[in-house]
């Protein structure tokens, strides 16, 4: 029987795991933290119907049950804004879900109590000529197993051993984030729109702002999410040195002109929340020579977070390959080949295409923004255009 290791507990790791475990391959997955809850942070996470599909197919039905209850707290619906709150266009998602992180994970990780092991730090592996795979940890242990999958984020110790080569950019782009805590009083001094869904301003060029509901389930306080994001060199000073008042303070200076609710959002934001966030993306890699290692998510095509839909790859990646490794039939290691050919291809056209939204949304080109503004009022007039213009968002 095929055993699989699986590095990283995150959204992808965890639904992988559960594919496997219930066709029956024996799966172990290793996780840096030290426990369940180390991760307890996050926000809403947008499920498309890619993602949908593998947490569909890969979880099992009582896991995908809570996962579609737990879901769709506030709208599913997508605005663009001008810097003045005056409306461009407004999407309806139809078959994508709204989740917490955390309450994602809460449920990625259930029933996996013999499954994932806590407080292991991946180190390195190594092969042997038979083709088998073994992690080595910080705290002297090890495990064996068919096949090695780097499931372990953007900074993938995994990727770093077997594709050295494979590298994330600095975009130039900067997000400053942070939270608006929502209580029955402060509710009152926001605009409904702030908490009925995602927003996203489009100034007349250089910036832009997002900001998203987050009415969480459990006893997590309910926020409001907004990330001002723009050129480095559009801040005009060292954001990274900056305390979490001087970030607050620089947004301000630079919203002036804006409208004053949004202005609030970011100067009544709890500053503890407030930080500075250099946006990063993975470059190409050329298809590889198979083996029994392999990866999958922000390990191997860490995106921008400007298309949302950097999780919705990593699952449909866990989906992907829970087919390969459960085929039989054929080699395994060219039913990882199959994989890997098929995830690099969809994998960077995600990473292009969120590095494309980035940047735009970042341009210098006042002409370019304000042709983009018109053109989002004529879709918002004309619903047959809107849906066909926007068919694919979010996949």
């Amino acid at each position: 029987m095929t055993k699989v290791i699986i590095i990283g507990g995150g959204i992808g790791g965890l639904t992988l795991a559960h594919g496997l475990r219930g066709a029956g391959v024996d799966v172990e997955v290793h996780e840096r933290d030290r426990h369940p809850t180390d991760r307890l942070h996050g926000f809403r996470i947008h499920i498309n119907p890619h993602g949908a599909d593998a947490l569909r197919e890969c979880l099992p039905a009582g896991l995908f049950t809570e996962f579609t209850a737990r879901s769709g707290m506030g709208s599913n619906e997508f605005t663009f804004v001008t810097e003045r709150l005056k409306r461009l266009l407004r999407i309806e998602t139809g078959g994508h879900y709204g989740i917490n992180r955390i309450a994602l994970r809460q449920i990625l990780l259930s029933g996996l109590d013999d499954v994932v092991r806590f407080d292991k730090k991946f180190e390195r592996y190594t092969v042997a000529d038979d083709g088998r795979v073994t992690a080595h940890f910080a705290d002297g242990t090890s495990a064996v197993g068919d096949v090695l999958v780097g499931a372990d984020g953007g900074g993938s110790r995994v990727r770093g051993q077997y594709l050295p080569h494979a590298e994330r950019i600095d975009t130039g782009i900067i997000a400053i984030a942070g939270k608006y805590m929502l209580t029955e009083e402060s509710r009152e001094l926001i605009p409904p729109a702030f908490v009925s869904g995602p927003l996203s301003v489009l100034p007349p060029k250089s910036c832009g702002m997002f900001t998203a509901p987050h009415e969480l389930d459990g006893d997590v306080q309910p926020y409001v999410f907004w990330a001002f994001s723009a050129k480095r060199e559009y801040f005009g000073t060292d954001v990274e040195s900056l305390g979490d008042m001087e970030l607050r303070d620089l947004v301000l200076g630079l919203t002036e002109e804006w409208a004053p609710p949004l202005r609030g959002l970011v100067a009544l934001s709890d500053v503890d929340t407030i930080s500075a966030l250099p946006i990063r993306s993975a470059t190409p890699v050329p298809k590889w020579e198979a083996s029994t290692i392999t990866l999958l998510g922000d390990a191997i095509h860490s995106m921008t977070p400007f298309r949302g839909i950097g999780a919705n790859t990593a699952l449909r990646d866990a989906q992907l390959l829970c087919r390969k490794l459960t085929e039989g039939g054929r080699p395994l290691v060219e039913r990882i080949a199959e994989y890997e050919a098929a995830m690099i291809e969809y994998g960077f056209a995600a990473v292009r295409a969120s590095l494309t939204t980035a940047r735009q949304s970042v341009s210098d080109s006042r002409t370019a923004r304000l042709a983009g503004r018109a053109a989002f009022r004529v879709f918002d007039a004309v619903p047959s255009l809107k849906r066909r213009a926007f068919a694919d968002l979010g996949r």
